[in-house]
C-alpha cells in the first residue's frame, strides 16, 4: 500500500489528517532522512500494520536507508520500553524510584546505526506518541545541544501526531467493520 492508497482509506471524518499526511511527506524543514525515519518510527509506535505497511513503503520509494529504517524502527523499540518505564517514575509519587538504578539494556541509545541528531528526532516522536514527559524532555535538550531548531523537533512532533491519529482512525474503522 502506498502513502497515497492510505490516505484514500481514511474516511471524509477524517480529511483533515490526509491533507496533514500530504502535506508533511512534502516537509523541507527536515532532510529527508530526518523526515522519512520520523515517519517510520512513529508508524511503528503505532503498530497498524496498514500504517505501517503504507509508511514503508513510501520511505522506501523516498530512497530511506535499510540503516536508517533500522535506526527509526530501534527509536521505536527502545522508546517502548523506556516511555513505560520513565512515565511511570515520574507519575509515581514515591521518589524512591527515580534512585534506583533502570537495569534495562539500553545500548542502542549510545550507538544507534545512524546520525545521533536523526535518532533523537525519531525519539521524540515516538516519545510523544507514547505520551512521556521525562523522555520528550530529555530527547528535546539532547536536539538543543546539537543546535536543532524548534521548527524541526516541531515538525518530528507533528509527523507523530498525525501519524498517531491515522493509526486510531484505521484501527478504528477495522474495529468497526469486525
Amino acid at each position: 500500500m502506498s502513502l497515497d492508497a492510505l490516505r484514500e482509506t481514511l474516511p471524509a471524518y477524517a480529511k483533515d489528517l490526509s491533507l496533514n499526511l500530504s502535506s508533511l511527506a512534502a516537509e523541507t524543514l527536515l532532510s529527508d532522512q530526518q523526515k522519512w525515519g520520523a515517519f517510520v518510527a512513529s508508524a511503528h509506535a503505532v503498530g497498524v500494520p496498514a500504517v505501517v505497511k503504507a509508511i514503508e513503503a513510501a520511505a522506501t520509494a523516498a530512497g530511506l536507508t535499510d540503516e536508517a529504517k533500522t535506526g527509526a524502527k530501534a527509536a521505536a523499540a527502545i522508546m517502548g520500553m523506556n516511555n513505560v518505564y520513565y512515565r511511570s517514575l515520574h507519575l509515581l509519587s514515591n521518589g524512591e524510584y527515580k534512585t534506583l538504578p533502570a537495569k534495562l539494556r539500553m545500548n542502542v541509545l549510545a550507538n544507534p546505526g545512524v546520525e545521533k541528531v536523526d535518532f533523537e528526532l525519531w525519539s521524540t516522536a515516538v516519545s510523544a506518541i507514547n505520551g512521556c514527559g521525562m523522555c520528550l524532555d530529555a530527547h528535546e535538550a539532547e536536539l538543543k545541544k546539537h543546535g536543532v531548531p524548534n521548527t524541526s523537533i516541531q515538525a518530528a512532533l507533528r509527523i507523530a501526531s498525525v501519524v498517531n491519529a491515522v493509526g486510531r482512525v484505521i484501527a478504528g474503522e477495522a474495529a468497526a467493520a469486525a
